[in-house]
């Protein structure tokens, strides 16, 4: 038994039926999120990312030169997660690993304890942090910052930065990859960021459960509303939903949201009682799979928009 996986039955892992899943695992990659990955007879470099937003966002800088994979699966709360003996294997066996960073993987600096030898890079550097304004984690940044594409431009370039440093032989086809994928994020956000200039100013509130979206919110000058600032013990509590009850009221907000990786009950609550329709769940921590709605990043983006303008207007 190794001192790291030792050190996860100190935490209260168990490590049994725990087996040897990288590099041979299921794979989160662009365009097929869910596509189990074949084996790695080159010997390509194995980047592990603590979500599958990440792995799409590696595996468009990466292309056929390196295999992106996440270690949170399909569906999964990122903020709580919670780290298996298996996801530690794993990890044993990466080249890199690549976070979020701002506080979102609450549980990093334990996972890394045991990852003496696996480098790792948090691509949220370089981002002005928004703070979050209330509740628990009040003043700490707000986690989101891959949900702005402006942010998004620079994950890829720090992205970029990682794999030609780790892999200097590949590192014309990675400036490439990025410079292609960032041009992508670039035309989209005109697309959405005209779309939603076509709302009236009075008609751009986006009301969701978790405070997900304040990079994107500012982005676009919308407004915000929320049931609770980020995934925390403390969700959905009478004073939180009456809060948002009162919101949608005041601002005759027609339509409201939730997150796929949380529950809607409260928002449905919220619009029973505030007179608003549930207008289903936007994608944030996690993508879907390939035949889902937000199989990518770029599709995340475009799918929450959108359902957020037909909402709006009441479609």
């Amino acid at each position: 038994m190794t001192g790291a996986i030792a050190s996860l039955l100190v935490l209260g892992l168990s490590v049994s039926g725990c087996t040897r899943q990288f590099p041979d695992s299921p794979a989160i990659s662009s365009p097929q999120a869910a596509a189990e990955l074949p084996a790695n007879p080159r010997q390509k470099k194995v980047i592990l990312t603590t979500f599958t937003v990440l792995a799409d966002m590696v595996q468009n800088v990466a292309g056929d030169r390196a295999i992106a994979q996440s270690l949170t699966k399909l569906g999964a709360e990122i903020h709580g997660y919670e780290p298996t003996p298996s996801d530690l294997v794993r990890a044993q066996s990466a080249d890199l690993i690549l976070d979020n960073g701002l506080g979102l993987e609450r549980w990093a600096d334990r996972f890394y304890a045991n990852l003496t030898q696996i480098p790792h890079v948090t691509l949220s550097t370089g981002i002005q942090p928004i703070p979050i304004r209330e509740g628990a984690y009040l003043n700490r940044p707000n986690p989101h910052a891959w949900m702005s594409p402006a942010n998004a431009l620079v994950y890829v370039e720090n992205i970029r930065k990682a794999l030609v440093q780790l892999d200097p032989v590949n590192a014309d086809t990675y400036t490439a990859n990025a410079a292609t994928y960032s041009q992508k994020i670039r035309t989209l956000d005109q697309t959405l960021r005209q779309e939603l200039a076509k709302l009236p100013a009075n008609q751009r509130y986006m009301v969701t459960c978790e405070g997900a979206f304040t990079y994107l919110i500012n982005d676009y000058g919308l407004k915000e509303g929320y049931i609770w600032p980020v995934n925390a013990e403390q969700q959905g509590t009478p004073q939180q939903v009456g809060k948002t009850i009162d919101l949608v009221k005041a601002n005759q907000v027609p339509t409201i949201f939730c997150e796929s990786t949380v529950s809607d009950k409260a928002q449905r609550q919220v619009a029973a009682e505030a007179g608003a329709k549930f207008g289903g769940v936007f994608y944030v921590d996690s993508l879907t799979d390939a035949q889902g709605v937000a199989p990518t990043y770029l599709k995340l983006l475009e799918y929450n928009v959108n359902t957020l303008i037909r909402g709006l207007r009441g479609n």
